[in-house]
């Protein structure tokens, strides 16, 4: 009974280990949808990913690796709780399989949300590389967003979270300094605040995009490098005594003191 047991359970690992497909990079695309980008600005994000993953450089990056294959994933987030998975898992090995991927993000609309929770993301990505068919020897989740967390837990606590599980943390910051008709704070030194408080992992780094309209050179930059494994050179630490990464948190406290019944 026990060499029957053993012999069962040796033959499950197997086919579990046929049914992941190795590829060079499991990624994560988390897209910012929160209150402060209007539609306008949602549409000029997604027509930057998809110029970006139709890119020939991209697809370049993607084919010039050691197996010529990655997994995607596009995640759309706002606060707490309205993390989405727009388009799931899917192999990209050429332009063909690319421009399926494209296909089925933009026939879905970019959806809003209020708040910003860079962690909550995080806490919904991390669950999407268990079990989902591929075996990648980079794990990465790569955040865009114009703004620092200020819903959900405290971002060095997720940030942890995927440290420990080997997950890396990229960023792409879009520096938007509108703080829209409601004056809601704006963070002028976002690129600073995501090295400090978001990125994690050995060649982990931060893309700044100078407003939504340049969003689409960012981000096809920022692929180039990620799926080649590449990363500019870190600034060195720009706070000698550490950087308040709970900014975020207390600029919605104090614009909520204006605005307590919360607009």
């Amino acid at each position: 009974m026990v060499r029957a047991l053993l012999l069962i359970a040796m033959l499950c690992a197997a086919a579990s280990a046929r049914a992941e497909q190795a590829v060079d990079l499991e990624l994560v695309l988390a897209v910012d949808v929160s209150g402060s980008i209007d539609t306008s600005e949602a549409m000029l994000q997604r027509q930057g990913y998809v110029s970006a993953l139709s890119s020939d450089e991209v697809i370049a990056a993607v084919t010039s690796g050691p197996l010529g294959r990655i997994a995607l994933a596009y995640v759309e987030w706002a606060g707490l709780g309205t993390a989405r998975t727009v388009v799931d898992w899917r192999l990209i090995d050429g332009a063909a399989a690319a421009a399926g991927f494209l296909a089925e993000l933009e026939g879905r609309w970019p959806h809003t949300g209020r708040r910003t929770s860079i962690s909550g993301v995080i806490e919904h990505a991390l669950p999407m590389f268990e079990g989902n068919g591929f075996s990648g020897s980079r794990r990465i989740i790569d955040i865009s967003g114009d703004g620092p967390n200020n819903h959900g837990m405290p971002i060095l606590t997720a940030r942890g979270r995927a440290a420990e599980q080997g997950v890396g943390i990229n960023g792409l910051v879009i520096l938007n300094f509108d703080p829209g008709p409601l004056n809601f704070p704006v963070l002028e030194d976002l690129d600073i605040y995501f090295e400090e408080c978001v990125i994690t992992g050995q060649s982990a780094f931060v893309i700044a995009a100078d407003g939504f309209a340049d969003f689409g050179r960012a981000i096809r930059r920022k692929l180039v490098l990620e799926i080649a494994g590449l990363a500019p050179p870190r600034p060195p630490l720009q706070r000698a005594q550490g950087y308040d990464c709970l900014i975020g948190e207390k600029q919605l406290r104090e614009w909520l003191k204006r605005y307590p019944f919360d607009p």
